[in-house]
């Protein structure tokens, strides 16, 4: 029997008779591919299905979404079932409609399932529907331009950023909202990345030649990459900068632990690995930082600390310029959910 670490995280993706069936069958497939897909097709050893995607509606009975596409839910609202992630896709809305009178069943279920713990998620036009059910109210959220009329007029107290292409987290990182007509793209990646971990994005994204928006794929990116070289001075380095890296004179430790002089260390660090000693020295410190901010509950000048920086503010910006958010941002992005 599986337990609460090994279980895949189950997801409802809400499907209304308006829902954009694109959206929806493409976030179950890609989201029912994290942990697994890479692995078969790098011939790797088998992984296990990290999110279990369910198809949630008012009833169970089949019917037709957007533009006549067939769908046959998987589990019903009324039988409230659990879910450890609530994802709403697009839904097609005239710029004028906000679901008045409609869908009260499924509005009332996404509040009660984020109200036990669950994460939602919510797609263009499916922040309509999340608005309507009062979780958005009082703070920021996105959706498509063409509903800014909408919600200034019709949810007053949600906080609208129509900016194209871009992921809101608020509700302590457990409502996020992705604005744009493809925004499901990002979303299913923002989400593999926070319950799965953003090198599982990585590799979704390279499956499914899925195109990066808005933060783009710093915040996924790995700092460190180990390149294959013959220098067995420098691969001496590399593993000792591996366990040292957060040491305050760290080059000049290196410089030791190599036996070359400083300058000829550093020429050839550079020509076998690609990177200045410098550089890989604080992609070592920032990778560790990641790390930190996704496990760890500790002050972000104690993380700079840690990491090997008594300047906290150039930590910042060093970590800014190379993931493209601030510590800050990276933790409400990455930092791990309570399953519900």
């Amino acid at each position: 029997m599986e337990n609460a670490s090994t279980r895949p995280l189950v997801a409802g993706l809400v499907a209304l008779p308006e829902t954009a069936g694109s959206a929806l069958y493409g976030m179950v497939d890609v989201l029912g591919s994290a942990g697994s897909l890479w692995n078969e097709l790098v011939g790797e050893e088998a992984g296990r299905q990290l999110i279990e995607p369910h198809v949630v509606s008012p009833t169970t009975e089949p019917f037709r979404c957007g533009n006549g596409i067939p769908v046959s839910p998987d589990l019903s609202v009324a039988d409230d079932p659990h879910c450890d992630i609530v994802i709403v896709p697009e839904i097609w809305l005239a710029p004028s409609d906000a679901l008045d009178g409609r869908h009260d069943d499924v509005k009332r279920w996404v509040r009660s399932r984020y109200e036990a713990g669950a994460a939602v998620y919510s797609a263009c036009s499916g922040a309509i529907l999340l608005a309507s059910t009062g979780l958005l109210d009082g703070r920021e959220a996105t959706s498509h331009w063409g509903y800014i009329d909408l919600f200034r007029e019709r949810f007053p107290a949600v906080r609208f950023r129509p900016e194209p292409n871009l992921v809101i987290a608020d509700g302590e990182g457990r409502l996020v909202t992705a604005g744009g007509t493809t925004s499901w793209h990002d979303l299913a990646l923002h989400i593999v990345a926070r319950h799965c971990g953003p090198g599982e994005a990585m590799r979704i994204a390279k499956v499914y030649l899925l195109k990066w928006h808005g933060e783009g794929q710093l915040p996924f990116a790995a700092l460190v990459r180990r390149q294959p070289h013959a220098d067995a001075a420098i691969r001496r380095v590399e593993e000792w900068l591996t366990n040292h890296f957060a040491q305050s004179a760290a080059v000049g430790g290196a410089v030791e632990a190599s036996g070359l002089a400083e300058r000829t260390l550093k020429r050839r660090f550079k020509a076998a690995t690609g990177v200045a000693l410098i550089d890989y020295v604080q992609n070592l410190r920032i990778e560790e930082a990641k790390r930190l901010l996704e496990e760890d509950a500790a002050a972000v000048d104690e993380i700079a600390a840690e990491v090997g920086y008594d300047n906290a503010a150039f930590f910042r910006r060093l970590f800014k310029r190379l993931t493209g958010l601030n510590p800050g941002e990276y933790r409400r992005m990455f930092r791990p959910i309570a399953s519900a």
